[in-house]
């Protein structure tokens, strides 16, 4: 995941690989790590019933990426890390409404430019050592350090100006300007105990594993490409309160063998995320309940706009107008998605259609094509190999081959497409998919997310210096600091129809994600429209 504030300086992609996973290059975790000493957990377990019976999950990515709650975009780690790590405030993993989880309370004045937080009484981390103001202090302080690179960084320095320690549990949020949608970031902010992660060395420590939190579940081993295993922690007092005594989450990446860890009756998982579509009827059969999250996740195209003719915006629309993508949606997705109407998922509270909508229209395709004088074009895809993506792909092809638009499909390792971004080598279109959502919902924070003058992201396209892109980031941070409601959204909306109109970086489809699990063993679950699960409302039936 990327940078998502104009101003921040988006960080090398070697340490940004370091430090976010995001795509799954991470080193094994050191044997200085007292959880990881022991070998891997049965990957079976699942009890012989009663309380203390492990859950057992599987989840359809990497754990092998960083851990670091203020680096982290790993779809693996991420959800395990809300399970570990409290914010201030958290928030609802559907609604994502903020509740109060270290903080005792939401702040009554959102609208304010100080926010004051109490701490939990009693709050400890999983060491048994207090919760405190510095520990708060402490984390916000390496957000905001201009001289610390961080994801969590662009999601709070443009509007937060420092954090103050009142008393022993007491802080203070001080704003920039009044930003109501601050609160659900907060829980972005993962507290983390100041004891143990100032010393030398321990940031590297998280990276590669290490977890120490406040939260309901304490990790009890990590074994990166293999399995992290979770107890109840005892001394958790806040509220939302574990049911299940230990949990042991697989990472099973290739989709076959995750299916077959949760089919059948001697099945050895009772949830699991990321379900092929091709696979729902053959588990729904089985008993298993699945169940889609339609979100922003997507399939995009990202044009390199140094390399002609990518650079005539005629062009970018063209092949945008020539896709099929309501055939995608019925061939690739089975009916799990829907074309883009806009940058923005149809759910999204600031959903707008936008003004530029590229409904299948070859003859509008070519039309764009002839009058920007191409003529004989040749594209080679640069794809990721994620399974659903390259689904897609032969739909691109046939439809671009379709225009007279000679087409080659390249999928490869996401991390070897990004390697050769990163490397700056020549390209002409990559097709990748994209989920924002696993931060949250806000239109603000989604925009920022791909766009912005030090974003990587526009790195990749060498659109950041364009007269319309320098106008569209001003505009954007307009957006940021508007305090009316309905005239941020507008902003907002009128910024994404100029990302519909450019197509540098822009969805071709939205499409769900499914997670399956038997609901003989589990109630309370609610898949999620982004990556992981979420158990902290979870039980056992």
């Amino acid at each position: 995941m990327r940078d998502v504030t104009p101003d921040v300086p988006a960080p090398h992609r070697r340490a940004f690989l370091k430090y976010t996973g995001a795509l799954g290059a991470a080193a094994a975790v050191s044997a200085s790590l007292s959880a990881c000493s022991s070998g891997p957990e049965s990957t079976n377990e699942t009890g012989s019933g009663g309380r203390d019976r492990t859950l057992t999950a599987v989840i359809g990515y990497g754990n092998d990426g960083s851990w670091d709650p203020t680096q982290t975009a790993s779809a693996f780690s991420m959800a395990a890390n809300h399970h570990i790590y409290e914010g201030l405030l958290d928030t609802d993993p559907i609604s994502r409404q903020p509740y109060a989880a270290l903080a005792t309370e939401v702040p009554k004045d959102p609208d304010g430019t100080t926010w004051r937080f109490t701490l939990r009484a009693g709050a400890t981390f999983h060491d048994g050592k207090p919760v405190t103001a510095d520990d708060v202090v402490f984390v916000f302080e390496r957000i905001l350090d201009p001289d610390t690179q961080t994801l969590a960084k662009g999601f709070f320095a443009s509007w937060l100006k420092e954090v103050r320690k009142v008393d022993a549990r007491n802080v203070e949020l001080v704003l920039r300007f009044p930003f109501p949608d601050g609160l659900s970031r907060l829980t972005l902010a993962k507290i983390m105990p100041r004891h143990v992660f100032s010393r030398p060395g321990a940031w590297d420590d998280a990276i590669r594993g290490k977890a120490i939190g406040s939260g309901p579940y304490r990790q009890t081993a990590h074994h990166p490409k293999s399995n992290t295993t979770f107890e109840a922690f005892d001394g958790y007092n806040g509220p939302r309160r574990p049911a299940f005594r230990k949990m042991n989450w697989l990472t099973i990446v290739d989709a076959a063998p995750r299916v077959a860890k949760i089919s059948g009756s001697s099945a050895g998982a009772q949830i699991a995320d990321n379900i092929p579509y091709a696979n729902i009827g053959q588990l729904e059969s089985g008993g298993m309940t699945v169940a889609g999250g339609a979100g922003m996740n997507n399939l995009f195209l990202m044009f390199n706009t140094a390399h002609k003719p990518f650079d005539d915006v005629r062009v970018r629309q063209a092949l945008h107008y020539a896709i099929d993508s309501e055939k995608m949606v019925e061939v690739a997705l089975k009916g799990h998605g829907r074309p883009s109407s806009s940058f923005l998922d149809e759910a999204n509270p600031s959903y707008r259609r936008a003004k530029t909508v590229y409904d299948h229209d070859p003859g509008k395709a070519k039309a764009l094509l002839e009058e920007a004088g191409v003529k004989g074009l040749s594209i080679d895809i640069l794809a990721v190999n994620v399974s659903w993506i390259v689904d897609c792909l032969p739909t691109i092809k046939a439809s671009w081959d379709a225009i007279g638009v000679k087409t080659t499909l390249s999928p490869q390792e996401t991390t070897a497409v990004f390697t050769k971004l990163d490397q700056k080598q020549d390209y002409q279109v990559v097709a990748a998919a994209s989920n924002p959502n696993q931060f949250g919902l806000d239109a603000d924070l989604i925009m920022h997310y791909n766009y912005g003058p030090e974003n990587l992201w526009m790195q990749y396209t060498r659109w950041a210096a364009d007269p319309v892109a320098r106008q569209l980031f001003r505009d954007m941070d307009r957006a940021t600091r508007e305090p009316d409601p309905a005239r941020k959204k507008a902003i907002v909306q009128d910024c994404i129809d100029v990302v519909a109109e450019q197509a540098v970086l822009y969805p071709v489809v939205h499409n769900e994600l499914m997670t399956a699990w038997d609901p003989a063993r589990l109630s309370g679950i609610r898949a999620q429209p982004y990556p992981g699960i979420n158990l902290l409302q979870a039980r056992w039936a």
